[in-house]
């Protein structure tokens, strides 16, 4: 489920610096947006997609992006349904390792689009492309699928599903099974168990889930709010809903991050939410990956790392828990490791968001790659000029660049969009473990200007 964009009113208003700083760097580790799990694997056949030049290497396992299925049902209001269906058949493929699958950011880019499916496969660089419809009328829901090979525009497998609303997990087990037998792929032992999970046997809870993830995705406070109600609502029914606690987490770190709450304890609710949901089920991807930030801000750097490992180890490759980690461990001291996954992380999110470059642009920064950091910075700004981490970085690594003209701009661009607390306020809240890095960053600041 992913979590990508500055809030409307950060743009906008001028906010203290601390809240600027902290607030938005955390942006960058957050997307996950936890409901929408995407998760990067590899592939079998190896041939080009004819047509065109690929961004990246294919894969090396069946590689495959499914596109948002389209609501054929009466009731429009219906379509965050037919999206929560398509959300769970990308995440449940996305727990077999022996599968690419594509991130729901960049393959919901398609949605509403009249689209030519090998153009599909070749922009977002995958072999295979699943599309379909839902249909859902009182308690019956009928899917139809369909996975295309995107190096031919050939059917490889169609088929249509009809089921009662109980029987959901049983039919999205089911479809999973399909796909993967029609690209030869195998499942463990393991990988069977977590597909054929079900979070509730509650389907009114069930359907306040899928409410509150549709609001959750569009990643404004206000509909942040709202998705909280949806996911409370879902506990009542369920209170071993294991998902919703974990959602419900995310929201709380937002809050505390993104400074939307000021409630002190928004921070360790959020705490108390993620291990709340792996107490109930501890192969919950998104429960370890809330818990691993959590343990971040509270500048427990081994915890953090340990927690992320432990959600990639359960989704192997997901996109955003990839970049989370790299993110984790630039303040950690390893910015090294960190550019091999949010590069893995790119490969599998081809349209990727903007702060996979800011935690690639960190790295470069930490790494004395400094024209490699000025480079990727800007194009963090090219795509969202408000962000401020990345004028923070740029302007010190122009600093170590001698290019004190174009620093002292940086500093001047950062008090314009409205930064105004001190250095010094914002120093305090940068989860770094290495104390050196930080004094570093900032004695470049100071000298860009920066007071």
């Amino acid at each position: 489920m992913t979590v990508a964009g500055e809030p409307e009113q950060e743009k906008r208003s001028p906010l203290r610096r601390m809240r600027i700083l902290v607030g938005a760097v955390a942006v960058l580790m957050l997307a996950v947006a936890v409901g929408v799990w995407q998760f990067y694997m590899r592939r079998p056949s190896v041939e080009p997609v004819s047509g065109g030049k690929m961004a990246y290497p294919l894969h090396d396992k069946p590689s495959i992006a499914v596109l948002p299925f389209d609501n054929l049902s009466d009731d429009p209001k219906q379509e965050y349904f037919t999206d929560g269906m398509t959300d769970e058949l990308i995440t449940n493929l996305s727990k077999i390792s022996g599968l690419s699958v594509i991130s729901r950011n960049s393959s919901f880019t398609y949605k509403g689009k009249s689209v030519n499916l090998q153009q599909v496969a070749k922009e977002l660089n995958v072999r295979y492309v699943l599309e379909g419809s839902v249909q859902r009328a009182g308690d019956r829901v009928r899917i139809r699928a369909q996975l295309i090979d995107g190096s031919t525009d050939r059917h490889l497998w169609a088929e249509s599903y009809d089921a009662v609303m109980k029987n959901i997990f049983d039919l999205q087990d089911e479809i999973t099974g399909k796909i993967a037998a029609a690209l030869a792929v195998k499942l463990t032992q393991d990988e069977k168990k977590r597909v054929a999970r079900k979070y509730t046997e509650n389907m009114e809870a069930y359907d306040f889930f899928l409410k509150g993830l549709e609001y959750q995705n569009r990643n404004t406070q206000e509909a942040q709010a709202q998705a909280l109600q949806m996911y409370e609502a879902a506990i009542e029914l369920d209170s071993e809903f294991s998902l919703a606690y974990a959602l419900l987490g995310l929201i709380h770190l937002h809050e505390w991050t993104f400074g939307w709450s000021q409630d002190p304890r928004s921070l360790e609710q959020s705490f108390e939410l993620a291990q709340k949901a792996i107490t109930l089920d501890n192969s919950l991807p998104v429960g370890h990956h809330v818990l691993g930030y959590v343990y971040l801000w509270k500048k427990q750097h081994v915890q953090a790392i340990a927690e992320l490992e432990e959600a990639i180890v359960l989704s192997p490759n997901s996109a955003d828990g990839l970049a989370g980690l790299g993110g984790i461990l630039n303040w950690a001291g390893n910015p090294e490791k960190a550019i091999g996954l949010i590069k893995k992380a790119m490969r599998l999110n081809p349209k990727d968001p903007y702060w996979y470059l800011w935690i690639l642009g960190h790295s470069y920064f930490l790494t004395n790659h400094h024209e490699e950091a000025i480079e990727t910075l800007k194009s963090v700004l090219d795509r969202n000029p408000y962000f401020m981490p990345a004028h923070f970085y740029l302007a010190a690594s122009y600093i170590e660049q001698g290019r004190q003209e174009e620093a002292r701009a940086e500093v001047a661009e950062l008090k314009r969009l409205g930064s105004r607390t001190s250095a010094e306020a914002s120093k305090q809240k940068l989860p770094y473990k290495d104390q050196a890095v930080l004094e570093r960053l900032f004695d470049n600041l100071r000298k860009a200007g920066l007071k």
